[in-house]
């Protein structure tokens, strides 16, 4: 039976023991121009409702470095985006293909898709979840910091795919999330799949998020799909940006993180961004990496070497 990265909960915190060292070998392998092809003669289908700029790239970047092939689907230019029954194409797509990544909206979409499935699927992100973004952020933080068990985590901003995330990586990773939100955009743990409520904890002033903080992350205001509602957004969200003011309430060794595309001047001051704290870009390309790593564990289990 197929192994499937839906959300961050479908992996345990031996697995992604596991997964966070086969990052760092892999990543230094790449580092050092050494071939690695363990995937060779695996195809990777990538199914894209939603557009992306690094989800596509590390994806396809990734499957080549390792050996196998990528083929970029867009819905629109598939029987999907013509009616065709999502179960009707897991059953088509999975099997002439080793490994699946879909990157949509609903997550049911994903859920659907999996359960007909021959071969592991992994979620490039729904509304609900972007687990392989957290990967890498977390992966990031160990390698700039070392372990992040025990740490705190500050959330500004909309509790979306990315909060909803963080909040599943703090349950299993043991670790603390604070979370901050405007009024009507609070954390729905249901929508989270939470199971307590042990590892966060909400602060209606994001400055008193920010105290202490080992981490600061933050994602754009209005999410691919919310874009009608960018207005009343932008009102809302006006004292949610993460500024140097904050950032000097956190820890004074605290990273920032932003999953990017960022909007300088709205969810983050250029100064933080721009700033030296700031390890979005090392974020960006550990992305690469991280899902290297996921994709040989789903298709091939542990490899020690």
């Amino acid at each position: 039976m197929a192994k499937h990265y839906l959300q961050f909960r479908d992996l345990t915190r031996e697995e992604y023991d596991y997964l966070f060292r086969r990052t760092a070998v892999i990543k230094e392998r790449f580092e050092r121009y050494q071939p690695y092809h363990p995937l060779a003669d695996r195809t990777l289908a990538m199914i894209f409702e939603k557009s992306s700029t690094r989800t596509r790239l590390s994806f396809e970047a990734g499957m080549h470095q390792l050996g196998g092939t990528a083929i970029y689907l867009n819905t629109r230019d598939t029987q999907l985006g013509r009616g065709e029954p999502v179960e009707d194409a897991a059953e088509v797509i999975s099997r002439m293909v080793d490994i699946v990544m879909i990157r949509t909206f609903e997550q049911d979409i994903i859920e659907r898709f999996a359960s007909h499935s021959r071969v592991p699927l992994i979620n490039g992100l729904t509304n609900e979840y972007h687990p392989c973004q957290i990967l890498a952020d977390i992966y990031t933080y160990i390698e700039t910091r070392g372990s992040i068990q025990g740490k705190t985590v500050t959330w500004i901003g909309d509790s979306n795919n990315m909060c909803n995330t963080w909040l599943q990586a703090a349950e299993i990773l043991d670790f603390n999330v604070h979370v901050s939100t405007p009024p009507g955009y609070e954390v729905e743990p249901e929508r989270a799949n939470l199971y307590g409520t042990d590892h966060y904890e909400s602060f209606a002033d994001p400055m008193d998020a920010c105290r202490g903080a080992d981490l600061v992350t933050t994602d754009v205001w209005t999410s691919m799909g919310f874009e009608a509602e960018n207005a009343a957004r932008q009102k809302a969200f006006a004292d949610w940006q993460v500024d140097a003011e904050m950032m000097a309430l956190a820890k004074p060794d605290a990273l920032f993180m932003h999953c990017l595309p960022a909007h300088r001047g709205e969810e983050v001051a250029a100064e933080v961004i721009d700033g030296p704290q700031s390890v979005v870009w090392e974020e960006a390309a550990n992305r690469l990496h991280a899902q290297k790593a996921l994709m040989e564990y789903l298709l091939l289990g542990k490899v020690e070497d």
